[in-house]
């Protein structure tokens, strides 16, 4: 019933009543953001929703357009500035993924969307997670978020969507808000910015680099046919 009936419309509301309270934080985080990284104000990225369907996620940008000589854009660790590492200590850079719920795109919880490039390195049975609305937070992000392997990350994914419940998704939002107050788990141990689960797998040398190679052209043109 909860999951069928009540869900997205709570989802609706409480996230439109989240707009219109935060709305000052909103304004003055985007001011602070033109002022310190520049424009646009917003990052957009690909990401795969329910039924594996992608769509544009809505962040505050938290790093620089910095490049090199050739015009590259320089490693996101470097461009990750004092700043926008607040913005996502706090996860305020997220504030403007409530517009994805809004539209439908998202969930207030669910497991959390990931690159289109992260999707096509889980199997089968991982990609279960997308048989749901992805979340602004979600039960992988209150047991560990960033500071988790990636099988444990999916695994928590996948306990939830088999078991969604009305007071189970008011826990997470409730252990959500503690996650943020005390900053906890931002960054993997070691890693400035999350690893993307190609890299991590080519890391761990459970996929050799003709794999890894494959997968990412089939991610390129999974996001060049969809949008």
């Amino acid at each position: 019933m909860y999951r069928k009936f009540i869900k997205r419309p709570m989802d609706f509301t409480l996230a439109l009543l989240a707009l219109i309270v935060f709305s000052p934080i909103w304004f003055i985080t985007g001011v602070l953001v033109a002022i310190k990284l520049g424009r646009p104000v917003l990052f957009t990225q690909l990401r795969p929703g329910k039924d594996e369907k992608i769509f544009k996620m809505y962040k505050f940008r938290t790093m620089t357009n910095q490049t090199d000589e050739n015009g590259e854009l320089l490693p996101d660790d470097v461009r990750l500035t004092k700043f926008g590492k607040f913005l996502r200590s706090t996860s305020l850079d997220e504030l403007p993924e409530l517009i994805n719920i809004l539209k439908g795109d998202m969930s207030i919880i669910g497991p959390r969307p990931q690159l289109v490039r992260d999707m096509v390195f889980m199997t089968d049975k991982q990609r279960r997670r997308h048989s749901v609305r992805q979340g602004l937070s979600g039960l992988a992000q209150v047991n560990g978020r960033n500071n988790i392997t990636w099988e444990e990350k999916i695994e928590y994914d996948l306990q939830y969507i088999d078991n969604i419940t009305f007071f189970g998704d008011v826990k997470i939002i409730f252990l959500s808000f503690i996650k943020a107050f005390k900053r906890e788990d931002i960054a993997t141990d070691g890693i400035e910015t999350a690893e993307d689960l190609g890299d991590y797998l080519l890391r761990t040398h459970k996929i050799d680099e003709l794999e890894y190679t494959e997968k990412i052209d089939e991610s390129k043109q999974l996001a060049g046919t969809k949008i």
